[in-house]
């Protein structure tokens, strides 16, 4: 896949997801999320990597975000099905941000202290923007980022490790190297 795709493809899916629950409107980044994910695992070598990957991806971002959400630090106007939980759209978001973790942000592989470094910033960042476009709201902003930040530097090398597992656009693992060929 493309990664400058890959990149607008996430962008669409976030702000679909933000400006959808702004909005009352939390299915729309459903929707364009779906689109994005079936395009993804299309492009893919090996879509039942990525499928584990999302699916991984999807529950722990269910339970981080509801977690942020019982603690009281953050409420979402829109998506919740179960009270005290995260909304359905935001779980979406983390399957979107799932696809980028093969392909635009493959960089971050074997690089977990920058992996962690980048997750305490952008992690906080892209909550905040999304407060500011109205999809979710910080009860306590300095406890509610400082918790983001913390929890989201654990979270993006987790899911750097993850991806490098869970590959399904890296090369095929099956064929042997070179090496192996002529040591056997």
């Amino acid at each position: 896949m493309n990664i400058f795709i890959n990149i607008v493809a996430y962008q669409l899916c976030w702000f679909a997801c933000i400006l959808g629950a702004a909005n009352a409107m939390p299915w729309a980044g459903v929707l364009i999320t779906a689109a994005v994910v079936g395009y993804h695992l299309y492009t893919a070598r090996k879509p039942g990597a990525e499928i584990a990957l999302i699916v991984f991806a999807a529950v722990l971002g269910a339970v981080w975000d509801s977690a942020l959400v019982a603690a009281g630090w953050l409420v979402y106007p829109s998506g919740t099905l179960i009270e005290g939980t995260a909304p359905y759209w935001i779980v979406t978001l983390w399957i979107g941000f799932a696809t980028t973790l093969n392909v635009s942000m493959r960089w971050l592989k074997g690089r977990l202290l920058l992996a962690s470094a980048l997750g305490a910033i952008a992690g906080p960042l892209a909550y905040f923007g999304g407060a500011k476009l109205g999809g979710v709201i910080f009860v306590n902003p300095a406890a509610g980022l400082s918790a983001l930040a913390v929890g989201w530097a654990l979270i993006m090398p987790l899911l750097a490790a993850m991806s490098k597992r869970f590959d399904g656009f890296g090369e095929s693992q099956s064929t042997p190297t070179a090496s192996a060929a002529v040591g056997s």
